[in-house]
């Protein structure tokens, strides 16, 4: 497999439509409980959440505060609670949404037999809870989803923040492109458990199992992926059009991100969508990996309150703790620290986080 051909909606690519992988679903021959279903016990954030009944799934979903809507989205195999530490502290001024996606965490394993878009299920959550415009966050897959949203629904769309996102198109780095093809195999002999055991020792999360509290909180929510993704049971249909070929045609306010320690395939990944999407403004978050948001999340909470206070708001809505003007950051000397910004990207205040020329 050549690096950057599979999706992480569709992996693993070798698993063949039709061939027989320990726990996958047949029809009439039953269905291993652990592989297309969470493990006992496993919650989304708060122990619970609201449901959204869909046809063909279901999202379970969870809303905190009041204000302009912001809708978070969540990374492959991963499930609400990764947004934890960004949930409370925006809930103070925002309305904050996030769920489990369709066939991810607690929304539960999704009907195989029902095509579906991630980009509508969005779009229903936000007519189901009576949202005309909100702004919408994604990290890795999540910024796949609230993407190909922005562009197939962009009249519900009020600013984009696309957090160390996957974006098709670009190639995998070689180690994290081998990761994938070794996950496979490990799909093939061992099912869905093994799927989980390599997802979590994949290149993507190796900063983030330096830290033992963080690698159990991302063991906890991969172990409630229910897994049908790797047997070739998602019906989800291809959006059109693919973002790679429309990032010109991105009309919110977007703020691109990625943490100075993802892989190297991913960093490119934002690069390309720095460049291409007009306006768009790019942040590199120093120490973090592949999930900035769980691994420096006091950089990435400034970073998103910044970039939400400089987005338009109804007359009746006024961003709280406007910041008093100081003179740019010193250079970064460690995480969360920040470089001199070019004047079309300057803030009233210095920013935990760094802008790094893309051109």
């Amino acid at each position: 497999m050549a690096a950057g051909e599979t999706q992480l909606t569709d992996l693993p690519a070798q698993v063949v439509p039709g061939q027989v992988v320990p726990g996958q679903v047949v029809p009439g021959q039953g269905a291993d409980p652990d592989a297309v279903a969470p493990r006992a016990g496993t919650r989304p954030a708060g122990g619970g959440g609201a449901l959204l009944s869909l046809p063909g799934g279901r999202l379970v979903y969870e809303v905190t505060g009041d204000g302009p809507a912001v809708v978070l989205v969540h990374g492959f195999g991963l499930d609400m609670r990764m947004w934890d530490p960004q949930a409370e502290h925006l809930a103070a001024r925002f309305r904050v949404i996030r769920y489990d996606c369709r066939g991810f965490g607690a929304s539960g394993p999704l009907d195989p037999a029902v095509p579906y878009t991630h980009a509508g299920d969005l779009v229903a959550l936000l007519d189901h809870l009576g949202i005309d415009r909100a702004v919408l966050a994604g990290l890795s897959f999540g910024g796949r989803v609230v993407l190909q949203t922005a562009l197939t629904a962009p009249a519900r769309v009020a600013g984009l923040v696309l957090l160390d996102a996957v974006l098709d198109g670009v190639p995998w780095d070689p180690p994290s492109a081998d990761a994938l093809d070794e996950l496979a195999r490990q799909v093939q002999t061992g099912g869905v458990p093994a799927g989980r055991a390599a997802w979590l020792a994949h290149p993507l999360f190796a900063a983030a199992r330096q830290r033992p509290e963080l690698a159990g909180r991302l063991a906890a929510m991969v172990a409630g992926y229910p897994g049908q993704h790797w047997l070739g049971q998602d019906p989800q249909r291809q959006v059109r059009p693919q973002p790679f070929d429309a990032l010109e045609d991105v009309a919110t306010p977007t703020l691109v991100a990625v943490g100075d320690r993802d892989v190297p395939g991913f960093r490119e990944m934002s690069a390309v969508l720095a460049r291409r999407i007009p306006g768009a403004e790019y942040r590199v978050v120093a120490g973090a990996g592949h999930m900035a948001n769980m691994e420096q999340p006091a950089a990435v909470n400034d970073l998103l309150t910044r970039f939400l206070a400089r987005l338009p708001v109804p007359a009746t809505e006024e961003p709280a703790g406007q910041a008093a003007a100081t003179g740019p950051a010193e250079g970064p000397t460690g995480p969360g620290d920040v470089a001199d910004e070019p004047a079309s990207h300057r803030t009233a205040e210095p920013i935990p986080y760094r802008t790094e020329e893309v051109g």
